[in-house]
């Protein structure tokens, strides 16, 4: 017993969060439902340890494991979201992606970042070790870049494959704090691989 009535459409904005994220553009009458009952659904969310995250300017929301430690007096959960570790170069890539978004948000250019697999391969290929091989390496590139396109991060255009548009949901990954700290670990690493070749 939750202690609260809960309206009949909320059942399938509660299923579809659970499964995943919920993306204004996909399914605009959930989102709109999700909108008008969200107080509702962080309530019943709450109950079972999980937070609401709702971005209504780019149009995504996702459920996350609240942090019990942080809630006095609340009594532990079980896990019900389960964390998943990113290998370097899926990470690598989110951070480069993101770093997309930003520029483009800057610089005024529309909200969609459309990228070509090239040019992904061009940006993570910087950052990795060299390989005597190229064609193993850019294989392991698209093995990366189709584990970002599982995890949501990006999205195959319809009718071309070889198309990606950056999801805005890579913002709530990569934090701008994050995305600053990694930018001084990248300038000190360009600059010893710079030192390590002079």
């Amino acid at each position: 017993m939750t202690g609260f009535e809960l309206p009949q459409q909320i059942g399938p904005v509660l299923i579809q969060l659970l499964k995943g994220v919920l993306y204004r553009e996909r399914e605009e009458l959930l989102w709109q439902t999700l909108i008008d009952l969200q107080a509702a659904v962080r309530d019943y969310v709450g109950v079972i340890g999980l937070e609401l995250l709702l971005d209504e300017a780019e149009g995504y929301a996702f459920l996350r494991q609240r942090d019990m430690e942080q809630d006095e007096g609340a009594e532990s959960l079980p896990r019900l979201v389960q964390r998943r570790q990113l290998s370097y170069p899926v990470s690598l890539l989110c951070v480069l992606l993101r770093k997309r978004l930003v520029e483009q948000d800057a610089g005024g250019a529309g909200t969609r970042v459309i990228l070509s697999r090239e040019q992904i391969i061009e940006m993570v290929r910087v950052f990795l070790p060299e390989r005597g091989n190229e064609a193993k390496a850019i294989d392991q590139i698209n093995r990366h870049i189709n584990k970002v396109v599982e995890f949501g991060f990006l999205r195959r255009l319809k009718d071309q494959s070889d198309q990606f548009e950056v999801r805005r949901i890579v913002k709530a990954l990569v934090t701008a704090d994050l995305l600053t700290e990694l930018d001084r670990i990248l300038v000190r690493y360009s600059e010893y691989v710079e030192g390590d070749e002079e």
